[in-house]
């Protein structure tokens, strides 16, 4: 299936179903300025990405359509909340964070990888722009991870926060509780249509030639 029919198909399909909370498909891909705090996300790449040093220091890599292509998760929830809640959990903890973009991958979890290999304390946190999120360790296998969000719907602002707060302790030495996952068997088919299409969006901006960069990401 080429990906114009693909298209075809899934906005047929958007056009069908209805949006979670009786809200219209437009909610679903609602930008900073009409959902959440009001925030608007500005990422600025500032050169390659370094391997870091720094043993309290978590590594966040956001795919290459994150915040700018794409503003919002699955749900809407604004990219720009999600960030401020990931990185306040890790403060919460007393350790800082940095960030780095991914190009030759969107996949959620070889960028969490990524990120913990360049990491001074050798965790990272992948989030793909739609929301699914990972925390991955440098010396486990790119398939592996510590602990995996994949169903991006159900993720909400304070799960956002825990997973910062779990990446940060992993990051000590800690064994914290993994972060609760909640469970909709309804929410795959419910959102397939719609991953899709954002999926689409993601890929488009991939690059296998573009090295890594680090990052300087602001809410306005």
């Amino acid at each position: 299936m080429d990906e114009k029919t693909l298209r075809r198909i899934i906005e047929e399909v958007l056009a069908e179903v209805a949006a979670p909370a009786g809200a219209g498909t437009a909610a679903r891909t609602a930008t900073p300025a009409t959902v959440g705090s009001g925030a608007t996300l500005v990422v600025t790449e500032t050169g390659t990405a370094e391997r870091g040093t720094d043993p309290r220091e978590v590594v966040i890599a956001l795919s290459p359509a994150f915040g700018n292509k794409m503003t919002a998760t699955i749900t809407g929830i604004p990219l720009a909340d999600v960030i401020r809640e990931v990185t306040a959990g890790i403060e919460e903890e007393g350790l800082h964070y940095r960030f780095i973009r991914l190009y030759r991958t969107a996949d959620v979890g070889f960028m969490a990888h990524e990120a913990a290999k360049l990491s001074g304390s050798g965790i990272g946190i992948g989030i793909q722009s739609r929301g699914t999120t990972v925390i991955h360790q440098k010396d486990l296998a790119p398939l592996s991870n510590l602990e995996l969000f994949s169903q991006a719907p159900l993720i909400t602002l304070p799960a956002y926060r825990a997973i910062g707060k779990n990446a940060a302790k992993y990051a000590k030495n800690e064994s914290p509780t993994p972060v609760p996952v909640l469970n909709d068997q309804m929410a795959r088919p419910k959102y397939q249509a719609f991953a899709a299409l954002l999926h689409i969006k993601e890929t488009q901006l991939q690059d296998p030639n573009k090295k890594t960069q680090a990052l300087r990401v602001e809410t306005r």
